[in-house]
């Protein structure tokens, strides 16, 4: 990965859950509400873009009936998004390094079964997984 590329995605690492502060929610969906607060803030699009794609929210852009919202930004597939994806995958709440399936029990758990977050969490597993997975090859290369 190139040295900018690298700055990116340390920058969408930093602002990738900006959304969930109060004071910018406007969809309820935090990728949404962070990629557009940084859009609005004059911030590059292939950030905002990175911040309203991560961890596969475009499963959860389709559960909440907010595809068209979503597709504002374009969806990056690539080296930056797969690792933006891992970093949030294999990140505890606390900032712990945990494993996907446990953190993907510990979202399961936060959100009640049937909602919104955890139906678009089980049907992106497999997505995250692959990402996951490509990051490693990846850095093992």
């Amino acid at each position: 990965m190139a040295p900018d590329e690298r700055t990116l995605l340390v920058v969408a690492a930093w602002w990738h859950d900006l959304g969930y502060a109060p004071e910018i929610r406007v969809t309820g969906m935090h990728q949404i509400d962070g990629a557009q607060y940084l859009t609005s803030m004059g911030y590059p699009s292939r950030l905002c873009a990175l911040v309203a794609h991560h961890s596969a929210a475009t499963f959860e852009a389709e559960e909440r009936g907010l595809s068209e919202e979503l597709a504002a930004w374009p969806h990056e597939e690539g080296a930056v998004a797969d690792a933006l994806w891992t970093a949030d995958m294999t990140t505890g709440p606390a900032g712990e390094a945990i494993s996907y399936p446990v953190r993907l029990d510990e979202i399961l758990r936060r959100y009640e079964s049937g909602t919104a977050v955890a139906r678009a969490m089980t049907r992106a597993r497999p997505s995250i997984e692959a990402a996951i997975a490509r990051t490693a090859t990846r850095l093992a290369n």
